[in-house]
């Protein structure tokens, strides 16, 4: 029993982080960019976000969704001005040299500002709630149960991005400085793009 929620979970996690979304931009072009390190503390800072609205959906935690519904407006909003801020940052960013060993400082932050971003995301938790209950998973859950697959989620969150990054590794090596520069513009257009839809989108 726990073992089928809990592969359940995994497939949940992994699906629900599959559409490349400006965090999965975001992986790419840190991947390229930085290596594949860093691409990975991005994905694991959005799957931590998707743990947390994991653990409301499957705990049924009301008055946490019931919040994040009362105010998901200004959450978008700051969520689209971050990503505005950070597709600027990224466009005008100076790629490092592929050839030179990246430096590893900064990590904790690349993982802190992916989980915020992904958590300004309201509309998460109202897809795990509803695939959760599309598959039975919400009807009277154990805390044993909920807890695995939540753990789940995570994992399945986490490979795609392992997947992502292992994807975008082997692109670096054929990478010169020019290219990488344009990985930044490129991405950097993307995030903006994402950051004024999702604006928009509360207007």
């Amino acid at each position: 029993m726990e073992l089928t929620i809990f592969l359940k979970g995994i497939l949940i996690g992994f699906a629900m982080a599959v559409p490349v979304g400006p965090i999965g931009i975001m992986c790419i072009r840190k991947t390229l960019t930085d290596g594949r390190l860093r691409g990975l503390m991005i994905g694991l800072g959005a799957a931590t976000a998707d743990l947390l609205y994991a653990c409301v959906a499957a705990f049924g935690l009301t008055i946490v969704s019931n919040a994040i519904v009362t105010e998901r407006t200004w959450i978008r909003l700051v969520g689209g001005s971050f990503l505005l801020f950070l597709g600027v940052r990224t466009f005008c960013a100076h790629p490092a040299d592929p050839k030179v060993p990246v430096n590893s400082s900064g990590l904790l932050r690349s993982y802190l500002y992916t989980g915020f971003l992904t958590l300004t995301n309201p509309t998460t938790i109202f897809a795990f709630i509803a695939v959760f209950a599309a598959l039975g998973l919400r009807d009277e859950l154990s805390i044993v149960s909920a807890s695995t697959l939540v753990i789940g989620v995570f994992i399945g969150s986490g490979l795609w991005f392992l997947f992502l990054s292992s994807g975008a590794i082997f692109f670096r090596k054929k990478l010169d400085i020019v290219g990488l520069r344009w990985v930044n513009r490129i991405a950097g257009v993307l995030i903006i793009i994402c950051g004024a839809i999702a604006i928009v989108s509360v207007l």
